[in-house]
């Protein structure tokens, strides 16, 4: 298993593929030597004085024949995906396909994002002339990914980039969309490309994992074929059915934040939650509760198991066929893996739903296996069903957290000494202290902040959730009234977790540490949260500490470094001396959820550890301060230097200086001058943004 996960993760990092045929040469050369090695060491024992050897040697050549297994079958399946990408020549060119649904539709300000598995594709026939000669048509059939994720704007400003004012124009011009359905449609096509930027959000990636190699946008003008839903097929059931209880949900609770909170922890759909209620919750540490994660799986299996061992016992017949305490363990485990499916399956049910059925299947044999087996075959589990979880930050939280709890567990004969409520609530406060502890370091490495107000805010939200708002939102889909119950048990979490985010102190930011560096201070942690002597988890500390206190090289005085972000269509430059920042533009918004400074300069500037002095925004278009407010709202102390205008809604989140010719300042030996615009530019009668930009000469002290 340990080779397996090792060969997988040194597949992963391989800068270019090789073609599919080495990759299964080289699976089936590791596969069949531990087949070989399996059946010759059954036929021979090994002499007593050299057993000791013979083991060594027997388990290194285990281990390095699996990780040819877990490489060669990673990468067959990734040489296989790669091999369907979006010919080149097709990007950019009108296309006509015909596919299903294929899971569920994301509705926006103005646009519904859906994936589409495509069946059929073709040109559309060339517009004839009249007397025009007959020309060399196109092939008409052309090949595509099997998977395309597609975008349907509310009008032509959306196609051209921009999304329609208002969701009554996109609910009068999209028609609804289900799972299931198929559609022809008329598309442009490209393939995955992301924003290149260190700690930002890597789409291509996200993509990849999603099983999409092309995205696009539908083509509905006056020119284009009209949209055509030709039949609602069985296929998707399950996201057909996650779909009609999401709509449900938002149909019965007024409150648009606490349904997608009730309709995420019923169907698993993260994109129902907005995304301020997303920075509250992970500003509080609770991001895990709102998304179906292992705790939910495990509840799940839990309540499934008491009600199928109360219902196996009204049976004499059947409790004769089979032992109601088997039953309920079986039952338990089937439930909750039936649950996991309609919640998504995503990386934490996996690796939950795993652990739950080694562990019913080992107690159903009679069998005992030390924790370390079980939660490795659990994450051997996962990788092979998707490699690319190596990738996901979830897989690492969730297998870190499993491996403190079982490390630390003090084991059932303990539980059976320490009986009562209070007990059992001084053992879940003890589980969430070392999970922060030993997940704190691995926490500021991938997303370089963690909640200081999470230990408390993790006390109030967990019991709360897992007994009263999952339940509530579970039984819903039974006895819908009991929705509203959930909405109001949500509203008051969220009342409580704004207080907490609310805080000067809730979060700690730190810089992105080396790999090395953060390996000690994970290592650190777990030493720390382990069922140690105290004078040996003080050993811990010395490993974390260099966590905290890491700061990334700076310029030397008077010398100033540059750093162009990848933004796509506007600027966003990042200009440090020895200990001043300065931000010039925040970039363009992307979408009414996402924008330059969310998905790319907030990540950038916490991962250096920066903490900006002045934010310069050249002009008010958007595609210059589409990001402003995401920056200036993680930057409590950043000066705003622009040439917007009074009423502009930045102005009500930091009050701008005007950007006027003149304006000099000096940060550690390098100058800074305003060179645009004129003081009397501002009062020029219909002057544009343009005319007004602000432009910045920066230099080496002389």
């Amino acid at each position: 298993m340990v080779g397996w996960i090792g060969g997988t993760a040194l597949q992963l990092r391989q800068p270019a593929l090789w073609d599919a045929a080495v990759y299964a040469a080289i699976g089936l050369a590791g596969a069949a030597g531990l087949i070989g090695l399996a059946i010759r060491g059954a036929a021979v024992l090994p002499r007593r004085r050299s057993r000791l050897g013979a083991g060594i040697a027997r388990g290194t050549t285990c281990l390095l024949l699996a990780v040819l297994a877990g490489a060669g079958a990673t990468g067959w399946r990734a040489a296989r995906f790669a091999a369907g990408a979006l010919d080149p020549g097709l990007e950019g060119r009108d296309l006509q396909v015909v596919g299903v649904v294929a899971g569920l539709p994301q509705h926006g300000e103005g646009v519904t994002r859906f994936v589409l598995a495509v069946e059929s594709v073709r040109r559309p026939p060339p517009p004839t002339v009249e007397g025009a000669g007959a020309g060399v048509a196109d092939p008409p059939v052309v090949r595509v990914p099997e998977r395309i994720a597609l975008a349907w704007h509310a009008d032509d400003a959306g196609r051209r980039g921009r999304t329609a004012e208002g969701s009554g124009a996109m609910a009068a011009t999209v028609p609804p969309l289900h799972a299931g359905d198929r559609w022809r449609l008329t598309v442009r096509l490209r393939a995955p490309h992301g924003d290149v930027n260190p700690h930002g959000f890597d789409t291509e990636l996200w993509m990849w994992t999603q099983g999409v190699r092309a995205s696009g946008y539908l083509r509905t003008g006056a020119r284009d074929a009209a949209p055509a839903r030709l039949a609602a097929t069985g296929r998707h059931p399950v996201e057909r059915a996650r779909e009609a209880v999401r709509d449900a949900v938002f149909e019965r609770i007024a409150d648009r934040r606490a349904a997608g909170v009730v309709a995420a922890l019923v169907t698993g759909d993260q994109g129902a939650i907005e995304r301020a209620d997303w920075d509250v919750f992970r500003a509080t540490g609770v991001a895990h509760l709102m998304s179906i994660s292992g705790l939910h799986i495990t509840m799940f299996a839990v309540l499934a198991s008491f009600a199928v061992g109360a219902a196996w016992r009204r049976s004499t017949r059947l409790v004769r066929c089979w032992p109601a305490q088997r039953a309920a363990l079986a039952g338990g485990v089937m439930l909750a893996a039936a649950y996991a499916l309609f919640s998504g399956w995503g990386v934490p049910s996996q690796r939950t739903v795993c652990m739950l059925a080694t562990v019913a299947l080992l107690r159903l044999s009679g069998r005992r296996w030390p924790w370390p087996c079980v939660w490795l075959l659990a994450g051997w589990a996962a990788v092979a069903i998707d490699p690319w979880a190596l990738l996901q930050a979830g897989f690492w939280l969730s297998f870190v957290a499993v491996a403190a709890l079982f490390a630390t567990d003090p084991g059932p004969a303990a539980a059976d000494r320490a009986p009562g409520w209070r007990r059992r609530l001084a053992r879940m406060a003890r589980e969430q202290a070392v999970v922060t502890l030993a997940l704190t370091p691995l926490t500021l490495l991938l997303f370089q902040q963690v909640s200081v107000v999470g230990l408390a805010a993790n006390a109030l939200a967990i019991p709360w959730v897992t007994l009263v708002v999952t339940p509530l939102a579970m039984a819903g889909v039974v006895a819908p009234p009991l929705w509203d119950l959930a909405a109001h048990a949500v509203q008051a979490l969220a009342w409580g977790l704004q207080g907490l985010a609310a805080l000067p102190f809730a979060t700690l930011s730190a810089a992105a540490p080396p790999v090395w560096l953060a390996v000690c201070g994970v290592a650190g942690g777990v030493i720390a949260s382990m069922r140690l002597p105290w004078r040996l988890r003080l050993l811990g500390l010395p490993l974390l500490l260099p966590v905290l206190l890491w700061q990334p090289a700076r310029p030397a005085a008077g010398e100033f470094e540059l750093l162009a972000a990848d933004v796509g269509q506007g600027n966003a430059v990042l200009v440090r001396t020895a200990a001043h920042s300065l931000l010039y533009d925040a970039g363009p918004r992307y979408n009414p959820e996402s924008d330059a400074g969310v998905r790319v300069l907030v990540p950038l500037l916490r991962a250096l550890g920066e903490r900006l002095d002045t934010v310069v925004l050249s002009h008010r278009d958007s595609d210059h301060t589409g990001g402003a407010a995401a920056v200036l709202a993680s930057q409590p102390r950043a000066a705003l230097l622009a040439s917007i205008e009074d009423g502009h809604p930045l102005q009500a989140l930091r009050p701008a200086r005007r950007c006027v010719a003149g304006q000099r300042w000096s940060w550690d030996g390098v100058d800074f001058e305003v060179l645009h615009p004129l003081a009397r530019d501002y009062d020029a009668p219909g002057a544009r943004p343009n005319a007004l930009s602000s432009v910045a000469d920066t230099q080496h002290a002389r």
